[in-house]
C-alpha cells in the first residue's frame, strides 16, 4: 500500500489546515457557547469548495474521494469538531448514497443544495429503534400522490437545520429489514415537523432533535433505495459516514495532542519544562502512536472499495478503535494541561466532551465490534443445545 499522498492532496490537506487555523479557531468556542449552527463557517467552507468534495464534475462538484474529504476533516476537526461534521455529511452520507442510488432528477435537484452549503440529515433512530435499526416502525403508505410517511425519529444530527433528509422507513409489508428503504423529505413538506431539540454534552453547535411526520407527503420519485434490499444499499453507503465520524474523532485527538505537547515543553516545574519527566513523556508517545494507529486504519479503510463504497468490516475497524482512542487521547491531554485543561479558558475540556459522542454515534463500539466479530468469526456457537 501507498501511504504517500498526492501533490493535490497534500494542497488539499494545507488549504483546509490554513483555514482552520487562520479562521475556525478562533470561533470554535462560540458554537459551544452559545450552542449555535456555524452559519459563518458553512460559507467559508463553500468558498474554499469544502462542501460536496466527492460530488461528481458534471454535477458542479470537484469529484473528490473519500480519502480527500477525510483529509479535509481531520485538519478541521483538529480546531472545531462541529464544523468538520458538516463536511463530513456534506460530502458522504446522503451525498454518497445520491451519487451512487440516486435518479438524475435527485442529483441534479440536490447537489446544487450540497455545493451551496446544505448538510442533509440521516434519519434512522427511533424512540424504540437505536442500535436495532431493523426495528423501526416509521412507514410510507402508498396514497394517490405517492407516500404518507408516518413516525417519528430521534437524535438526527441537523434537525431543524437541514434542508433534505433521507428517511429510513418501512416501504414494503416484509419484515425486518426486507421491508425497509429510504425517501427523500425536504423540510417544508406538507405534514412534516421539527421537534424538540435534544440537549447534549458536546458537539453543540450541531443540534440533535426529533422529527415528526404525520402523513406526510412523499412523491414516489423522492424514494431513493426501495425494498427488497434499499436497506443494505443505504448501509453500505453509510460506511464512508462512519469513516468520517472516525476522522473526526482523530482530528479532535490530534488537536488535542498538539496542544498538550506545546504545552509540555513550555510549562516548567521543578525548574525544568514537564517534557522532561518520564510520566509525561511517555504519555505522549502513547498518544502519538494511538494517533497515527487511528490514521492508518481510516486511511485503508477509505481506499477500500465495495460497490461504490468503503468495505464494512474495515470501516469497522477503523471507527472503533479512533472513537476510543480520542477519549483516551484528549483526556490524556487535559490531564497534561492539569487545571489549566479543566478550565473554560482552553478548548481541551470541550474536545474531551466533543470526542465522546464517536464512541455512541453512527453505530456504538459495541455495535461495531458485533460487526467485527461476525466478519472474522465463520458461526456462531448455539448454546442452547
Amino acid at each position: 500500500m501507498d501511504f504517500t499522498l498526492s501533490a493535490e492532496q497534500r494542497e488539499l490537506q494545507a488549504r483546509a489546515r490554513e483555514l482552520a487555523d487562520g479562521v475556525f479557531r478562533g470561533r470554535a468556542a462560540r458554537w459551544d457557547d452559545e450552542e449555535a449552527y456555524p452559519w459563518d463557517n458553512v460559507k467559508d467552507l463553500v468558498r474554499a469548495g469544502f462542501m460536496g468534495i466527492t460530488i461528481p464534475r458534471p454535477y458542479g462538484g470537484p469529484g473528490g474521494s473519500v480519502l480527500d474529504v477525510l483529509l479535509v476533516v481531520e485538519e478541521i476537526a483538529r480546531v472545531c469538531g462541529v464544523t468538520a461534521r458538516i463536511v463530513v455529511e456534506g460530502s458522504l452520507g446522503v451525498v454518497g448514497a445520491l451519487t451512487v442510488y440516486g435518479t438524475e432528477a435527485q442529483k441534479r435537484r440536490y447537489f446544487p443544495w450540497v455545493l451551496e452549503g446544505e448538510k442533509p440529515a440521516i434519519a434512522i433512530t427511533e424512540p424504540e429503534a437505536g442500535s436495532a435499526a431493523t426495528d423501526l416502525v416509521t412507514r410510507a403508505d402508498e396514497s394517490p400522490e405517492g407516500y404518507a410517511l408516518t413516525g417519528e425519529k430521534r437524535w438526527i444530527t441537523g434537525a431543524g437545520t437541514s434542508r433534505l433528509y433521507l428517511v429510513y422507513c418501512r416501504l414494503g409489508a416484509a419484515p425486518g429489514a426486507a421491508g425497509i428503504g429510504g425517501v427523500l423529505v425536504e423540510r417544508d413538506s406538507a405534514g412534516f415537523r421539527i421537534g424538540e431539540r435534544d440537549r447534549t454534552m458536546g458537539l453543540r453547535g450541531i443540534p440533535e432533535g426529533r422529527l415528526h411526520f404525520d402523513r406526510c407527503r412523499v412523491p414516489r420519485e423522492q424514494v431513493l433505495a426501495g425494498p427488497p434490499d434499499g436497506f443494505k444499499k443505504l448501509m453500505r453507503a453509510y460506511n464512508s459516514q462512519r469513516l468520517g465520524a472516525a476522522t473526526v474523532a482523530l482530528g479532535i485527538a490530534q488537536g488535542a495532542y498538539e496542544l498538550a505537547l506545546a504545552f509540555a515543553q513550555g510549562r516548567r516545574q521543578f525548574g525544568r519544562p514537564i517534557a522532561d519527566f518520564q510520566g509525561i513523556r511517555w504519555k505522549l508517545a502513547d498518544m502519538a502512536i494511538k494517533l497515527d494507529a487511528a490514521r492508518l486504519l481510516i486511511h485503508r479503510a477509505a481506499c477500500t472499495d465495495v460497490e461504490g463504497f468503503p468495505e464494512p468490516l474495515q470501516s469497522a475497524k477503523a471507527k472503533t478503535f479512533a472513537a476510543e482512542m480520542a477519549q483516551e487521547v484528549t483526556g490524556q491531554a487535559l490531564q497534561i494541561h492539569g487545571a489549566a485543561g479543566y478550565g473554560r479558558g482552553l478548548p481541551l475540556e470541550r474536545m474531551a466532551r466533543d470526542a465522546r459522542m464517536f464512541a455512541i454515534g453512527g453505530g456504538t463500539v459495541e455495535m461495531m465490534r458485533n460487526l467485527i466479530a461476525d466478519r472474522i468469526l465463520p458461526t456462531r456457537a448455539d448454546f442452547r443445545r
